[in-house]
């Protein structure tokens, strides 16, 4: 059962009261979304869980299962692999890959991300998973993983397929995802142009020459699809992230994008609650060696809310009481209630920063009856 450890606990924070959220601009695409990357949430969309064709958004979990396959070494930048034929002859968008000549893991990187090119994408399913449909199938466990309910794959550079989609809201949790876990690769992203093969592409993201916050990350098209783009900016040590669903040209998908990211940095601010390994309050143990434990958060927290309102902002620790020894360091103890304006904003886990170890026999048994008389 949970109890209420603090009504209120302070959040030492200043700012004038805004009347009211400011309204998001309006924007021309079927769908669209706009999140902060550093505190996570959601700032404003339009039909956000509406199914989409992803078009080569899809490339965006290709290359977060290649960054895992690096990471996890079961393949290297340098490794040469041997293209197929199935990846050669693959339609739609390429960087021009040949049987008769070995591509590095590196080089199909660069093909898929800078380049968008389809026949990278299969030739980087085969290399990690031995065949594009095995690859298909650790997208979807993937996916699952991560939360993304909206989403279903059927093959990895986003070809369309009646059974191949997503949603605004489960492409910005993959990119978030995406630029958390693998920043090392990320700075893929943000490059403007590739050459491979003697014939040089451009970056189709055209806000990397519009906006120099802008690092990423990923344009999509076909015919039914129209023309999308999520784009990520970085200012200040902040991140926002902007999904821009089926507009009707390249020049729109990034206008939308960079009104959608100027909207949140110019009304929006993300301000830091508590830190990392701070104790934001005590909590009653029984059957244990001490009385109480100190609690606080795993990783720094952030929230976002309108520039002005942060002295709107509450915090509610509320304890899962009875706590009983023994208790491990990093054991979850409690969960964090943050409201704004009155109104529920977000719920955070919190920890144990240090362990308690059970009682003695006679202590323990005098805290089972104070128990039983609660």
């Amino acid at each position: 059962m949970l109890r209420h450890l603090a009504a209120c606990l302070p959040l030492l924070l200043a700012g004038v009261a805004l009347a009211a959220a400011p309204q998001p601009p309006a924007v021309d695409a079927r769908a669209w979304l706009l999140i902060d990357a550093t505190s996570g949430q959601l700032i404003a969309s339009r039909n956000p869980k509406e199914r989409i064709e992803p078009a080569s958004l899809t490339k965006l979990m290709t290359a977060y299962l290649a960054f895992a396959a690096l990471k996890g070494s079961s393949v290297a930048l340098g490794q040469t692999i041997r293209v197929s034929e199935r990846a050669w002859r693959t339609a739609g968008s390429r960087m021009f890959i040949e049987p008769r000549k070995p591509v590095t893991i590196e080089e199909l990187l660069h093909g898929m991300i800078v380049q968008s090119g389809n026949d990278a994408c299969i030739a980087l399913a085969e290399a990690v998973a031995g065949s594009e449909p095995a690859f298909v199938e650790r997208m979807n466990r993937e996916a699952a993983r991560l939360g993304m309910t909206g989403t279903n794959f059927t093959n990895s550079s986003g070809l369309p397929d009646p059974g191949h989609y997503s949603t605004a809201s489960d492409l910005a949790l993959l990119t978030s995802a995406l630029i958390r876990d693998y920043p090392e690769y990320y700075k893929l992203y943000s490059e403007r142009e590739y050459r491979y093969n003697d014939i040089t592409q451009r970056n189709r993201n055209q806000l990397l020459w519009l906006d120099p916050n802008v690092d990423g990350v990923k344009t999509g098209h076909t015919e039914s699809a129209g023309y999308s783009l999520i784009a990520s900016a970085r200012r200040g040590g902040r991140r926002l992230v902007s999904v821009v669903i089926g507009t009707t040209s390249e020049i729109l998908r990034a206008r939308e994008s960079q009104k959608l990211l100027n909207f949140g940095f110019q009304y929006y601010d993300t301000l830091r609650l508590y830190q990392k390994g701070d104790a934001i309050g005590k909590l009653q143990v029984w059957k244990g060696s001490e009385r109480e434990l100190k609690a606080g958060v795993a990783a720094d927290l952030y929230v976002t809310v309108p520039k002005g309102t942060a002295d709107q902002l509450h915090a509610e620790l509320v304890s899962q009481q009875p706590l009983i020894a023994p208790l491990e360091t990093g054991q979850r103890v409690a969960t964090l209630r943050v409201s704004h304006d009155g109104k529920p904003l977000a719920e955070y886990p919190v920890i144990a920063l240090e362990s308690v170890a059970a009682a003695g026999f006679f202590a323990r048994t005098w805290d089972s009856v104070r128990l039983w008389f609660r």
